[in-house]
């Protein structure tokens, strides 16, 4: 059976709403108990896309609230707490008990509580002889936030400045790194599968992948483990491959403009949580919900934008053409004379108009939907020009370069000032060389736009170290920038060639070709130095390739740390659509940036190294 993660957390929560009973086939507990909710901001992110209230309501939560909101007592009542195990969290738990809020307190936190915070919280109750009330303390390895059955993110917020800030300590870089392999951890046992971890050598991906291949093996090591699966050999091709990697191992990715429906949607309309609110067309906000249980959404959200329009018009149409059809069966022929006869064909033909009402309802309402996010989104496509931003970066990226006259006329054409950005580093990372007083006239046309330019001088910079890198490096082939240069003839490993050409279909992200790869398992040149983890066998073969842990696999978990995007997202989902038999990708980020999230990222690194409009840019250019 493919690996669900929303389901899987779905039933976890359940679970906790039902003070940890089994929860019977019907998805309730045995016995009915009215329950308060607590959680904290974070863990509110995590229920927003699973659970609505409606299911709260039928899992027997009648209220529910922030842990840091001013609350009443609720006598003889039981309290679900769900909250990130940090020290104000268990302040304000010991100050709820010893106050006697509820009845009996069930606490939940979303990773493993660590000890010094246990015994605050033990200290806490028994100094206030409340200790009595807390029934039950769980960790429940839930830290992760699931969008959708295949895509899940930490949120864990700009991790992709944190690890390339040039001011931070060593002990910071552990931290985060030790955040990311906390959250992967989480996601390993909700699945209940110990991974075969694969990263490249070197950087966060391998810091990573060595943190959760230890916290995997101390966690093996204790009897009530939680991995179901059998503990002896178990094949690759049942257990899933974990696939790490950097931000920067495609940086265009995060940067480029794309025309599918659901990377726009994210990218213009900033989906947040699986929401958004679009203006209606009676004036005001109107807020949407994009998950799956809208058809549409899940059905053409990797269609291209004119697609969409199209798949729009043809649902209207079939939903017009049904109308209609139900009104001529209950309406009989105009004029025509009623003799009785046809008295329980008519009946018949009105219990199943009437039956079908709500399913045309609900069609109706997903059409409009979709008409209106569809119609916000073409103003702005107009507005923007993004179908030629679109193009044109595609361009850039499989020719490796552009016309200067074509590239100053974009940066001077239509776009936000974002657009124009995004376009320009994409000008940069797509170039094999750069032309100095090219990129000094495109400078210039981003400052005469009154562009902040320190994202742009920040990637202009280490595409600059890459290739001075590379050149003095060329003995050395297990570097990721020598990889690179290998695989696309450029010397930056942040290149590759962007999104799908709007041309061509075969076009894949070098994220999705190196998965593509991995999952196969075949001799490889360019991932033959990636590293294997695999905290199942001993020690001493971690880390080298040992035959059984290069696949084939089946299922595959995909982690970008430093922000990911819809776009590899949608690219993985299209791989595993496309293998045969279908295979099944999942696909995990720290956070889920649009392009202007993150180019506020690099903005803020390029600031920290003292570049930006300001500076003079005459070094840096090679």
């Amino acid at each position: 059976m493919a690996l669900n993660l929303r389901q899987k957390q779905t039933e976890c929560i359940i679970r906790m709403l039902n003070l940890n009973q089994p929860v019977n086939p019907t998805g309730t507990a045995n016995e009915e108990v009215y329950k308060i909710l607590i959680y904290d901001k974070f863990c509110q992110n995590i229920l927003s896309p699973l659970i609505h209230v409606k299911d709260l309501r039928k899992h027997g939560v009648t209220l529910y609230f922030l842990i840091d909101k001013d609350r009443k007592p609720v006598h003889d009542v039981p309290a679900v707490y769900f909250v990130q195990p940090n020290h104000p969290n268990i302040q304000r738990i010991v100050a709820d008990a010893s106050r006697s809020l509820y009845d009996s307190f069930h606490l939940n936190f979303s990773s493993s509580i660590p000890r010094p915070l246990l015994e605050d919280l033990a200290s806490g109750a028994l100094n206030s002889d409340s200790i009595h009330r807390i029934s039950k303390v769980h960790d429940q390895y839930l830290e992760f936030v699931t969008l959708e059955d295949n895509l899940f993110s930490l949120s864990q917020k700009s991790t992709y400045v944190q690890l390339n800030d040039p001011s931070a300590g060593d002990k910071e870089i552990e931290d985060i790194i030790e955040r990311v392999a906390s959250g992967l951890f989480c996601v390993s046992a909700t699945l209940a599968v110990v991974p075969i971890i694969r990263c490249p050598r070197g950087g966060p991906a391998e810091m990573v992948a060595s943190a959760l291949d230890q916290k995997l093996r101390d966690h093996l090591l204790s009897k009530n483990n939680l991995f179901s699966e059998g503990g002896g050999f178990v094949t690759s091709f049942q257990r899933p491959i974990l696939c790490i990697f950097d931000r920067n191992f495609e940086l265009s990715a995060a940067i480029q403009h794309d025309f599918r429906y659901r990377p726009l949607v994210h990218d213009i309309l900033g989906l947040k949580l699986n929401r958004l609110s679009v203006p209606g067309e009676k004036g005001g906000m109107q807020s949407y919900e994009l998950d799956s249980s809208d058809p549409f959404w899940v059905a053409n959200g990797s269609l291209e934008f004119p697609e969409v329009a199209v798949e729009i018009e043809t649902q209207l149409n079939k939903y017009k053409k049904d109308v209609d059809e139900v009104n001529r069966r209950t309406g009989g022929d105009a004029g025509a004379e009623f003799d009785g006869t046809d008295l329980i064909g008519n009946t018949k033909h009105l219990m199943n108009a009437v039956n079908s009402l709500p399913e045309l309802t609900e069609r109706k309402q997903v059409i409009d939907k979709h008409t209106n996010i569809a119609t916000v989104l073409l103003g702005e496509i107009k507005e923007r020009s993004l179908d030629s931003y679109v193009k044109k970066e595609n361009d850039m990226t499989v020719r490796g370069g552009i016309d200067r006259n074509e590239l100053l006329g974009v940066l001077k054409g239509k776009g936000t000032k974002i657009d124009k950005l995004r376009f320009a580093i994409t000008y940069i990372i797509s170039s094999e060389t750069i032309n100095p007083s090219e990129a000094e006239a495109v400078e210039a046309a981003l400052r005469e736009s009154e562009v902040d330019t320190s994202a742009f001088q920040y990637v202009k910079k280490i595409k600059s170290l890459n290739v001075s890198l590379a050149s003095t490096n060329s003995a050395s082939r297990n570097n990721i920038v020598d990889w690179a240069e290998k695989l696309y003839g450029q010397s930056i490993s942040a290149v590759t060639a962007g999104v799908k050409n709007l041309l061509s279909s075969d076009r894949q992200l070098a994220l999705t070709r190196t998965v593509e790869a991995l999952m196969e398992g075949k001799p490889n040149p360019e991932i033959d130095s990636y590293l294997v983890f695999d905290p199942r066998a001993p020690k001493s073969s971690s880390g080298t390739g040992s035959s059984h842990l290069k696949g084939p696999f089946k299922e595959a978990i995909v982690f970008m740390i430093g922000g990911g995007n819809y776009v590899e997202y949608g690219s993985l989902q299209d791989l595993a659509r496309q293998q045969q038999p279908a295979k099944h990708v999942m696909y995990g980020t720290t956070e889920i940036l649009t392009g202007m999230e993150f180019l506020e990222q690099l903005s803020l690194l390029g600031q920290k190294m003292g570049l930006g409009s300001s500076v003079a840019t005459s070094s840096a250019t090679h």
